[in-house]
């Protein structure tokens, strides 16, 4: 029997179905929040902050245990992953480009120490500010280092950018982005497949970007490499490849060798002079 007009799926993609009826289902299981806490054995504080109330956009702050009142550290601004359907469907790219942007820039509103937040006030370094994320969310962080690029970000410096398994076109996955972004330009659309003189527009001075070797993604990554080293932007970019796992495998065990292994990376990077 065929499936009712109401129940008629007209497209499917990685993480959501559409029915003719314009119905959108995810079909990723939704993630449990978990609250903000002290975590007892590394002494890591984290909290909730709306940075926005229309539309709601909020940021979780984690601070770690200090070793003086007044130490610095620096700050990355990260970017979550998830098929960039944390907005999808209510509001549909470029949503989360425009939120992260207005993250960022309430970041630098503590640069001269009388932003809303006193943590960002007390202890940010906002001469070593990161932007990264995973996933769509890699993405979204390379939109964010080209606009510092392009626009600036007053008494901030943006020192460098870390893409984890990051998304860009190239894969069957440009019809899902496409999709979502109903005001595209097409497979040429800059956030999707950023050319040569976006790549040379970025506003931090290194990147750092992982691969994996089962990743469907792995090839617009290492490409996205390529196609930095040769757009005459004047950083350095490094690319870690891992074998025999996962796109965001970290995320199924933080505590396996090969996660201890990107994480303890991902933070000598963010150490480093």
């Amino acid at each position: 029997m065929a499936p009712s007009a109401d129940n008629e799926v007209v497209h499917e993609f990685r993480s959501f179905k559409v029915y003719k009826d314009s119905r959108v289902e995810l079909v990723w299981p939704e993630c449990p929040k978990v609250p903000p806490s002290t975590d007892l054995i590394t002494g890591v504080q984290s909290k909730d902050v709306m940075i926005l109330t229309e539309p709601q956009v909020s940021v979780r702050i984690f601070l770690p245990k200090l070793k003086a009142p007044g130490q610095k550290l620096p700050l990355l601004l990260f970017m979550h992953g998830g098929g960039f359907y944390g907005l999808f469907p209510t509001r549909p790219i470029p949503a989360c480009y425009e939120d992260s942007w207005e993250a960022l820039q309430w970041v630098a509103s503590h640069a001269d120490g009388s932003g809303a937040d006193p943590w960002l006030n007390n202890h940010a370094d906002f001469g070593k500010v990161f932007v990264g994320g995973d996933s769509g969310g890699a993405n979204i962080s390379h939109t964010l280092a080209f606009r510092v690029g392009s626009l600036g970000l007053p008494g901030v410096k943006v020192v460098g950018m870390i893409l984890v398994h990051p998304f860009f076109g190239g894969t069957e996955d440009d019809k899902m982005w496409l999709y979502m972004c109903p005001s595209n330009s097409g497979l040429d659309d800059p956030r999707l497949n950023p050319g040569l003189e976006d790549l040379a527009r970025l506003g931090c001075e290194r990147v750092l970007i992982f691969v994996t070797e089962k990743d469907s993604l792995i090839a617009v990554g290492r490409n996205y490499y390529e196609k930095l080293k040769k757009s005459g932007w004047k950083g350095s970019v490094e690319i870690v490849e891992n074998e025999d796992e996962e796109h965001c495998f970290y995320l199924h065990d933080l505590n396996s060798e090969k996660a201890v292994e990107l994480l303890h990376k991902f933070v000598s990077f963010l150490k480093q002079d």
